[in-house]
């Protein structure tokens, strides 16, 4: 029963966190840019059931393979790419947290 809600609260709790302390002065549209991390979900409509509670997205979907998480983690180095990576790897983050508590 807690697991949604810890899943949840990261994909969206923490952006939210992040942008609200290291981008003030445009946390909306920090905010905003990091939740398109979430879109990174659409590789769940490349299998079947799209939605199985009991897989685990990390290395199952090809945007969540162990190869695109490197690729999201040097998005973090431009400063132009920086907030998207951000989004995607606190994407992962969260949906790793939900493969640990299964």
């Amino acid at each position: 029963m807690l697991q949604p809600v810890i899943h949840y609260g990261l994909h969206f709790g923490l952006p939210l966190l992040i942008a609200l302390l290291f981008f003030k002065t445009y946390w909306l549209k920090a905010y905003g840019i990091m939740l398109l991390g979430m879109l990174i979900d659409l590789d769940h409509l490349l299998v079947n059931p799209i939605f199985d509670p009991n897989r685990c997205s990390i290395n199952f979907h090809p945007l969540h393979t162990y190869y695109a998480m490197v690729a999201y983690v040097v998005f973090l180095v431009p400063k132009k790419t920086r907030l998207i990576g951000l989004g995607l790897v606190i994407h992962i983050i969260a949906d790793s947290v939900d493969c640990w508590l299964m």
